[in-house]
Order: C-alpha cells, then sequence, then structure tokens
C-alpha cells in the first residue's frame, strides 16, 4: 500500500510541477505582449511627435532583455 501512495505523492507533484511551468510561460508571453504593445505605443508617438526617440529606445532595450531570457515565442502566435 505504501507504493501506491509513494506513486501517487509522485504523480501529483509532477503534475503540480508541469501546472506552474505552463503558469510561468504564460506569464512571460503575456509579459512579452505587453513590451510589445509599449514598443508600438512609443514608436507610434515618436512618429506622431508626442514621444522621444529615447523612450523607443528604451521599450526596444526592455523588450530585447525579455527576448534573450525567455524567447520570442510570444511573437509566434
Amino acid at each position: 500500500m505504501s507504493k501506491f501512495f509513494d506513486r501517487a505523492k509522485e504523480q501529483a507533484q509532477h503534475g503540480l510541477a508541469q501546472g506552474k511551468q505552463k503558469v510561468d510561460e504564460m506569464q512571460q508571453q503575456r509579459e512579452g505582449t505587453a513590451l510589445l504593445k509599449k514598443l508600438g505605443a512609443a514608436y507610434y508617438a515618436q512618429r506622431q511627435g508626442s514621444g522621444t526617440e529615447q523612450a523607443t529606445e528604451d521599450a526596444f532595450q526592455a523588450l530585447e532583455a525579455h527576448i534573450r531570457d525567455h524567447g520570442d515565442s510570444f511573437l509566434h502566435g
């Protein structure tokens, strides 16, 4: 009976780890999407004359850092 409980515990822990990984991936995708949106807004504002080149560059650098740390999967759907 002990082996049954050990196996059940192992499966539960594995399921929790997979769930946490999926949540982390979704949070990273949301963050990447938000950074991409921020870059677009900064670029648009710059083109309209109400934004600065520095704001666009800062947004670009933040997006680049995110891609370097977490990949660019959020760009592909």
